[in-house]
């Protein structure tokens, strides 16, 4: 059995005593400092106070700690590690993180679309098309007119191609899917019964989607005659919005891989993403799911209304989680947790009963603050204010110089945001957003 070296302060010595039944196969042997606050000390400091390794493996730092760790290995001959942030993750770091989540590879491909491309000049959309390649599109889009050509269409398709992108054309004009053909398109969008002549006309791959009121039945028709020809086709059955035939759609992708198993697919995400007023992120993470059990190769995707901006980002990370999962037959949790943006991964808080007999042995006036059970909690040696409007609890606690009043301030409101979120707050850490918090 592994013997760890668990090194805390005064203050957090009674709740490690009671975490130590629930660390499974490790032995845990606490080294209680002469400090009271465990996340102060340096890796200096403690090394001044640990003679020896108390015949331990390793050594448990807070995960606070500042200063450099390889001097404290050196002396003491063995591995030094920081352990959480925070008390209460203890058990969870030492129940074993399992395999390593390397989110290597994917099948999907993203599809971003320039909604309207055809509107701006070709420096504007070389410059949207790669932003959203950086976001990890893996072709970009032209969105062409509702009816009526595309102008200059095969002007942009050659400057985006000579920058090395991939590109698809969105229009059902002709003359504008003939152009766009001829200036080197990767991917045109889309054909139907009616346009199913000029298959003859692409080298690359068109999307072939029903025709107009016809049903999954004539997408079958149009696949048939397609496949007949030999033609390198992509089948959409079309993705509805969410209470507009949303089921009944995703029915039919069912249907259609159950049909053509070796037909290429794509699905329009945008059509629920934009269209229903939530945050893209879980629906992002739901139909990357979808794709990647039925083996669908394109998600087609936009960011025009405001909430759902960074779909392309979310669908980078959730076809790879989607793919990770899937190659492994397990749930897609317990992961990295990049798409958990709005709420928060599992944590365990604290009680206000636990706060305050903490706030009991507190012997100096610098405030600590937690969230817990839905309310926050700022306390000292003198004062144990419990309250959910952060301009009211300041008021409560006194005298506060001016040179701390900022800080207060800060860590006040960044307290209140993770009450309403339900996310982890942690005095002077940054709350957590996912991808979203991740520095470009």
């Amino acid at each position: 059995m592994r013997r760890v070296l668990l090194v805390t302060g005064t203050l957090a010595a009674p709740y490690l005593e009671a975490l130590l039944p629930r660390f499974g196969d490790v032995e845990a042997v606490p080294a209680v400092l002469p400090i009271s606050v465990a996340a102060l000390m340096t890796a200096d400091w403690a090394g001044r106070h640990l003679p020896d390794a108390r015949g331990c493996d390793e050594i448990l730092l807070p995960g606070l700690a500042r200063g450099e760790l390889e001097p404290l290995e050196r002396r003491l001959g063995v591995p030094v590690r920081r352990g959480p942030k925070d008390l209460k993750d203890l058990p969870r770091y030492f129940g074993g993180e399992g395999e390593p989540v390397v989110y290597e590879g994917y099948r999907l491909r993203i599809v971003a679309e320039i909604v309207d491309a055809w509107r701006l000049p070709p420096a504007e959309c070389l410059a949207a098309a790669r932003a959203f390649t950086d976001d990890g599109a893996d072709i970009v889009d032209l969105g062409g007119p509702p009816g009526g050509p595309f102008p200059e269409v095969g002007e942009t398709v050659r400057l985006l191609k000579a920058e090395g992108l991939q590109v698809s054309v969105d229009s059902l004009d002709r003359t504008t899917l003939q152009e766009a053909s001829r200036a080197g398109a990767d991917l045109l969008l889309s054909v139907s019964g009616e346009t199913l002549d000029l298959l003859g006309d692409f080298v690359s791959p068109a999307v072939v989607i029903p025709d107009g009121g016809g049903g999954l039945e004539s997408l079958f028709r149009n696949l048939d005659r397609a496949l007949e020809a030999g033609f390198p086709v992509v089948a959409d059955p079309l993705l509805s919005p969410l209470l507009f035939g949303f089921a009944e759609a995703v029915a039919g992708y069912v249907e259609v891989r159950r049909r053509y198993p070796g037909v290429p697919m794509l699905m329009g995400a945008g059509n629920v993403t934009e269209l229903v007023e939530a945050d893209s992120v879980g629906i992002n993470a739901l139909l990357a799911g979808i794709a990647e059990e039925l083996a669908i190769d394109y998600l087609l995707t936009t960011e025009v209304v405001s909430w759902a901006s960074g779909s392309v980002r979310e669908l980078d990370r959730a076809r790879r989680m989607m793919h990770w999962a899937g190659r492994r037959r397990t749930l897609p949790k317990h992961l990295r947790g990049d798409l958990v943006v709005a709420k928060a991964l599992p944590f365990e808080g604290y009680s206000e009963g636990e706060l305050r007999d903490l706030a009991s042995r507190v012997k100096d006036r610098n405030f600590r603050i937690f969230v817990a059970q839905g309310r926050i909690h700022v306390f000292n040696s003198r004062l144990f204010v419990v309250g959910d409007d952060p301009a009211e609890i300041f008021s409560r606690l006194g005298d506060v110089e001016s040179s701390h009043a900022f800080y207060l301030g800060r860590e006040l409101e960044r307290a209140d945001t993770a009450r309403k979120l339900g996310k982890k707050y942690v005095q002077e850490e940054p709350l957590r957003f996912g991808y979203r918090g991740e520095r470009p």
